[in-house]
């Protein structure tokens, strides 16, 4: 999403699990290197004093266990910081992050964050952070606020394209126009339902508050928020930066402005630089477009430390009832906070983010053994483990899905678990375990390591932490085996420590209240109430004089020349080959192999045919998916502790996720695919799993499973694939060699369910592809010449303030030459016509057209106030698409923004999967990219009419949200 106000690096988010101090851990050496000095040789030639363009340095390290080299410097007239950190990667990243901590809760940084991106001074346009998504390749553009700081980040592969971002990002967070249109519409405002009628009923609406609206109908956001507010709460932490929908309309432009002054300041700024573009150049820009127009100011933004307690809290809280979750009695929330050291001594984070993994992570964690297997609640508590993104860090742990009498229970075995961890410790195994996994991860190579290190040393630099430091993993996992070597009690001494023996400890507890919505939407009234109250006669015709100022600006045509942008021309002719060898395991099985840098880690994958499974299994495979890697889910108990977890994440997800809940079932009726999507992964499985958890006897499910395996885990229905470097791969095919001989065949023959199943050879050295060798693989494709697509519109009554909407139309597959034309027109629908209509003048977070790989066309929106209207613009759009209301340069705006896509970094670990999963070669994708290319104004008016019209080809609706009286007295629709 864009500028989400929500992330990994914000309260307002499901956390991270598994090992969550290393969520992103690196890019490896790829086929990247030019010729010459590589970027680390470069990086390593600067001296500390060194001066560069208005920089001095201050630090050159070396980090040989992440391939980089780190170059830390100053200005020298704001005292703006700098990281640079030089490495054999072209995914490179920018981004600048400002301390911005607010003292009241109406979201002042997060509407700021939006504000700024619609228009600085050297582009004034409106809008010039999404128009920037059209002219540009960009891997990555967003915002993000959180707790205590606003980040900016791109990324990109092109030089220009870099030149171009950073001069549009620099301009924005440094010069903003900061208009009060622009504030009414990202922010909040007064304005009539109709705003061509002043008299029709004022309301709220904005994007900042109609996105949060959205955020606190997630039970589980709404804890771990109070959980910060309540354990925090002498300073900014007590408050809520994203803001709260109560507190949004008392923020006024002047403060906005007046924030912005304070805190987007240089000497408030940290600036971060990734890849291998030289230094040198990003410092001048950097320095001349921004930097030498300041002096430097003492910004006052630092937090202070957080006064300990002297003995423990509690709190208690309400949320929504979940309709969708197991149990109506069950479902209270009690989780126990303690208070941990600042964050910036890197070394003892590091340790606690360790000892938080061996407390919660995996079957064998005390935790997990004590709470979850108790059988008292469904999982964890929201924002379990460790927390390192506010300046002293916390630790949580506790149980959601209880009953309300079971919260002493639940607080007895933590106090009893951290007890019996003092006096036994953690077994030598796990500790060594989850180094090795630490130690693997930094052999991982993901695509965008810029963007998630920026991340990771985001809340310790913003505290005057070392970033550098924080990246010495390799020491970090030295001195801490060398702690444990002197003293065997090291960590037991840690939880005595930071647990039993710490009065900062907060008890938080959340029960639902069934007139919870109804309280939210009374409390609203009144806010409006008061506010519309205090209103004269004068103020009610200027609010009505904007609102139509505002409608007229959002409906001009925007000259956006002003902006950079790169060209058609820029975009690369061809796709880069990547060679495959097949081989076949055991004399039948297909293995795909394909040789890369891949850091010495080897990635293994097994694709089984799910065409022999009967029909009634269907519905089970994603259950059995979840608990096939856990060596007890035969055992009744711990099937139903797996149920009930599956069953929560489900439900707990869908506030996050609706409209793309909405697209599945939207497509249910389209196609057969579709179909499938909604009985695995839509609000069919989500239902079908409340069921199952609400079981008394969970016996007839935990049966079907073995069958399931019967049909899945054997070498007959299965290909394989294998990425390694090639010293690897002949260690890696006795492997594979090994692992299909002890799977194994099929005891019985097994004949399809259904009779039309395609055997179809994917592309190989014998039918032309000229990047794969070795035998043909044989792809078992299911067909059902019987189904027939139908419409059908269902709304899903969810107890949300807002919508989440999909409209599905069934068009063109990839390998039609009409896919092109579609996949740049869904582009060029949501940035030229369903951006404006449902974000900027309908308040939604966002809205557009995306187009599948099977040719489902979707039209959707996000977090939105609107329904029916939402479902008129859709029309709308679609009408603009056939009159051809656009010009050559969106076209070839909409063209930019779908090869950033297409071009889009891949890692070593994935090469190849496009074709091992769908059979696309090399060949058929510079077909497809040729089209791509040659997709022209009439070209997108016939797919708009040969597809799009009504009766053309078949629709699908969803809607998920609140009850809605057109909709109920609308015969068309099904209700559930």
């Amino acid at each position: 999403m864009l500028l989400n106000y929500g992330s990994r690096i914000v309260v307002l988010q499901e956390r991270l699990t598994l090992v969550p101090f290393l969520p992103w851990i690196s890019a490896g050496p790829r086929a990247w290197r030019r010729t010459g000095t590589s970027a680390c040789e470069r990086a390593r030639q600067h001296e500390v004093g060194e001066r560069i363009h208005g920089f001095t340095v201050s630090q050159v390290t070396a980090i040989p266990e992440l391939s980089l080299t780190a170059v830390k410097l100053s200005h020298d007239s704001t005292g703006a910081e700098y990281l640079h950190l030089a490495r054999e990667d072209t995914n490179n990243l920018f981004s600048v992050q400002f301390r911005t901590t607010p003292m009241d809760s109406t979201g002042v940084p997060h509407v700021l964050e939006h504000t700024v991106l619609c228009g600085s001074r050297k582009y004034p346009c409106r809008d010039p952070f999404f128009k920037m998504l059209n002219r540009s390749l960009s891997t990555f553009m967003n915002a993000f606020t959180a707790s205590d700081y606003t980040l900016y980040p791109f990324s990109t592969q092109n030089p220009k394209d870099f030149q171009n971002l950073l001069s549009v990002y620099l301009d924005a967070a440094f010069f903003p126009c900061l208009r009060e249109l622009d504030f009414w519409q990202e922010g909040w405002r007064l304005e009539h339902e109709n705003p061509k009628d002043p008299q029709t009923p004022l309301t709220f609406k904005g994007v900042v508050f109609n996105e949060m609206k959205g955020a606190f109908t997630d039970n589980e956001k709404i804890f771990s928020q109070h959980l910060q507010n309540r354990l925090l709460p002498d300073h900014t932490y007590s408050v809520i930066s994203g803001g709260h929908p109560l507190c949004i309309p008392d923020l006024t432009w002047e403060q906005l402005k007046q924030f912005h002054a304070t805190h987007y300041h240089p000497s408030n700024a940290r600036f971060f630089t990734y890849g291998n573009f030289p230094l040198g150049q990003h410092l001048k820009q950097i320095h001349e477009e921004a930097l030498s127009k300041f002096e430097k100011i003492e910004p006052n933004t630092a937090v202070p430390a957080q006064k300990p307690w002297d003995k423990p809290r509690e709190f208690h809280i309400t949320c929504g009832p979940d309709s969708l979750a197991a149990g109506s009695s069950k479902q209270t929330t009690v989780g126990v906070s303690f208070l941990l050291p600042d964050i910036t001594d890197t070394f003892e984070a590091f340790t606690l983010n360790l000892l938080s993994s061996l407390l919660i992570s995996g079957p064998n964690s005390p935790f997990y053994k004590a709470l979850i297997e108790s059988g008292l609640g469904t999982d964890f508590s929201p924002d379990v483990g460790y927390n390192g993104y506010t300046r002293e860090a916390y630790f949580s742990v506790g149980l959601q899905g209880i009953a309300e009498q079971d919260t002493h229970a639940v607080r007895d075995i933590i106090d009893r678990t951290i007890e019996e961890v003092i006096e036994k410790g953690f077994e030598e195994d796990r500790i060594e375990a989850l180094l090795h996994k630490i130690e693997i991860q930094m052999k991982h190579q993901s695509v965008s390591f810029g963007l998630t290190l920026t991340s990771y040393i985001a809340s310790c630099w913003n505290h005057d932490g070392d970033p550098v430091e924080l990246l010495k993993l390799g020491s970090q996992v030295a001195r801490f085996r060398q702690c444990l070597k002197e003293n065997p009690q090291f960590l037991q001494e840690k939880v005595k420590q930071y647990f039993k023996n710490n009065p900062h400890k907060l008890t938080l507890s959340m029960t639902p209240d069934d007139k919870y919505p109804e309280k939210q939407a009374w409390m609203e009234t009144e806010k409006l109430k008061q506010k519309v109250d205090s209103l004269s006669p004068k103020d009610k015709q200027q609010i009505y004089e904007k609102g139509l100022e505002l409608q007229t600006q959002q409906s001009r045509p925007q000259d956006a020349s002003c902006l950079p942008a790169l060209k058609v021309s820029d975009i690369e002719p061809s796709v880069p080959l990547t060679e495959l060898e097949v081989a076949l395991a055991a004399g039948k099985t297909p293995v795909q192999y394909c040789a890369q840098p891949t850091n010495g880690v080897v990635y293994f994958r097994a694709f089984a045919s799910l065409h022999t499974l009967p029909e009634e299994l269907r519905p089970y495979v994603p259950l059995f998916c979840s608990v096939l890697t856990n060596p007890c889910f035969e055992e009744e108990e711990h099937f139903r502790v797996l149920v009930k977890m599956s069953a929560q994440e489900l439900s707990n997800g869908i506030p996050d996720s609706g409209h793309l809940y909405a697209s599945v079932r939207a497509t249910r009726t389209l196609t057969p695919t579709g179909d499938l999507q909604e009985t695995f992964s839509g609000m069919d499985q989500v239902r079908l799993m409340k069921r199952i958890a609400e079981m008394t006897d969970i016996r007839p499910v935990l049966r079907k499973l073995p069958r399931i395996q019967e049909h899945v885990l054997h070498c007959d229905n299965m290909r394989c694939s294998m990425n390694a470097t090639p010293q690897q791969m002949s260690l890696a095919e006795k492997a594979v060699e090994k692992f299909v001989r002890n799977v194994g065949q099929s005891k019985t023959e097994r004949k399809p369910v259904r009779l039309n199943v395609v055997e179809k050879p994917a592309p190989s050295g014998s039918n032309g592809s000229t990047h794969v060798s070795g035998p043909q693989v044989i792809r078992k494709l299911i067909t059902d010449p019987t189904f027939k697509p139908c419409q059908m519109k269902t709304h899903f009554l969810l107890p949300f303030p807002v919508n989440y909407m999909g409209e599905c139309i069934r068009t063109a597959p990839y390998a039609d030459p009409d896919h092109a034309s579609l996949k740049i027109l869904a582009r060029l629908m949501t940035a030229k016509f369903l951006h404006t209509e449902i974000r900027e003048k309908g308040g939604a977070y966002s809205g557009g057209a995306r187009l599948s790989r099977d040719g489902v066309f979707t039209l959707y929106s996000y977090r939105d106030p609107r329904s029916t209207e939402t479902l008129q613009s859709f029309s709308k759009a679609v009408d603009w698409a056939k009159a051809g209301r656009f010009t050559q340069q969106d076209i070839d705006e909409a063209k930019l923004s779908v090869f950033s896509v297409v071009d889009a970094p891949v890692a070593p670990s994935d090469r190849g999967l496009d074709h091992f999963l769908c059979g696309l070669s090399d060949e058929m994708k510079q077909v497809h990219r040729e089209q791509l290319f040659a997709v022209s104004h009439e070209d997108l008016i016939d797919v708009s009419n040969k597809y799009l019209g009504t009766g053309k080809s078949a629709h699908g609706l969803a809607l998920l949200g609140p009850e809605n009286a057109k909709i109920a007295k609308d015969p068309s629709w099904i209700i559930k």
